[in-house]
């Protein structure tokens, strides 16, 4: 008798090319309230909250392709969340600027910003 076995997708990290690691680390412990869940040497490194992670390798981010990804409002990466407006306060407290300040839309509500390198990060709480 054959046995199916199934694979599941654990987890899925996109990653970010960072000019300083150590920055990029700072923005995203201290504003966001995210942990580094591991560093490797001195160029890698993993940071996660609620069981989500970016990880974040030196290197040199496009400046042409954040101008425009930024021109155009095309998001790097999305959470979605509850509690949004709770999250907004927390970030604003911590002096995140704001691409997109809270908003309603049809969908639910969001706001975005850009971090240290210029990734646009969103949040949304479906409607």
């Amino acid at each position: 008798m054959d046995t199916i076995t199934h694979s599941r997708i654990k987890k899925m990290s996109p990653q970010f090319l960072v000019a300083d690691i150590t920055s990029s680390i700072e923005f995203y412990t201290t504003k966001l309230g995210f942990a580094v869940d591991f560093r490797y040497e001195d160029f890698y490194a993993g940071i996660a909250r609620d069981g989500f992670s970016i990880h974040l390798k030196t290197g040199q981010p496009s400046i042409a392709e954040r101008q425009n990804k930024r021109n155009n409002e095309d998001l790097d990466i999305v959470f979605s969340v509850n509690g949004i407006e709770d999250l907004y306060k927390e970030f604003s407290n911590k002096f995140v600027e704001f691409l997109k300040p809270l908003q309603d839309m049809p969908y639910g509500k969001e706001f975005y910003f850009a971090d240290p390198d210029g990734y646009i990060i969103a949040f949304l709480e479906e409607a």
